[in-house]
């Protein structure tokens, strides 16, 4: 397991926990991220469950660094337990060169897999089939972070080792945004993928940059944890 990771993720936990104004809230975001129900960490911290679920809902006083220290650690080994899957995943994104909340997932699968599959598994609409039907990978990105900080040579990074993928953008509300930003890279990706809207959302003239640059265009309005969660299952 890379230690170096671990150690950086542990820091953006805590950092997080420990500056935000609701405490509970951004350690339950951490903690289902991680899929750890609070049974499971109040027994890798032997305490009750209740306890977890009190500092969660805000009827505990905030925990203090101490506390948030023992509950990262907590859901680290849990996570190496089960195979480091978040771990590993926080390293791609490091070694890709991003911020985690850029990047909210960057993966290869073991073989390519047709794109109606992926679209099936997540619940999204294809508005415009493109040029090729199989991808080998996927990245899904915060829009309006990626937009407002990242340069083109930095989206082409996106593609991670291929453009054979889906591109996915989040927070989306009409798709304008992401799909200007994709005219000044070359190449384009298999597909692309508009999250939060559905085909009635659409900026009209999507439809027809997708189908100049030949790429699919769909969109998804499935909760992005259970969206991420099908396309992990996708590159396990």
């Amino acid at each position: 397991m890379d230690s170096d990771a671990r150690a950086g993720l542990a820091e953006r936990i805590a950092g997080e926990i420990t500056l935000s104004d609701d405490p509970g809230a951004t350690l339950r975001k951490w903690r289902t991220d991680f899929d750890v129900s609070q049974t499971e960490l109040a027994e890798q911290l032997d305490v009750s469950s209740s306890v977890i679920s009190d500092y969660e809902s805000g009827r505990r006083e905030s925990p203090g660094i101490g506390l948030v220290s023992r509950l990262v650690i907590a859901l680290l080994d849990i996570d190496e337990r089960r195979g480091g899957d978040r771990i590993r995943q926080y390293a791609r994104v490091l070694s890709a060169g991003f911020e985690s909340d850029v990047v909210l997932d960057l993966r290869e699968y073991p073989a390519t897999v047709p794109l109606a599959d992926v679209y099936d598994a997540i619940g999204a609409t294809e508005v415009v089939a493109g040029d090729r039907d199989r991808v080998s990978g996927h990245t899904v990105i915060d829009s309006i972070k990626a937009i407002t900080r990242l340069s083109s040579d930095e989206f082409y990074r996106l593609y991670g080792q291929s453009t054979n993928r889906v591109l996915g953008f989040t927070g989306v509300t009409r798709g304008e945004s992401p799909l200007v930003a994709l005219r000044v890279v070359n190449p384009t990706p298999n597909a692309v993928l508009l999250h939060g809207i559905d085909e009635d959302d659409l900026w009209e003239h999507a439809p027809r940059l997708a189908q100049r640059d030949g790429f699919s265009l769909a969109v998804c309005t499935t909760p992005v944890d259970e969206m991420l969660d099908a396309l992990r299952e996708i590159a396990d």
